[in-house]
C-alpha cells in the first residue's frame, strides 16, 4: 500500500511531461500540415533516368 504514495506522483509527472512535450509539438508546428506528407511518399519527384 505504500508503493501509491510513490507510484501515484510520479504516474502524475508523467502525465504532466506528455502533456508538455505535446504542447511543446504544438507550438513548434509539427502537426501544421498533415496531407502533404502524406502525398509526399506518394508522388515521385525524381526525374527518369
Amino acid at each position: 500500500m505504500d508503493i501509491l504514495y510513490l507510484l501515484i506522483p510520479l504516474s502524475a509527472l508523467l502525465v504532466l511531461g506528455l502533456l508538455a512535450v505535446f504542447a511543446w509539438a504544438l507550438h513548434g508546428g509539427q502537426f501544421d500540415d498533415l496531407e502533404q506528407q502524406g502525398e509526399q511518399i506518394l508522388l515521385d519527384d525524381r526525374a527518369p533516368d
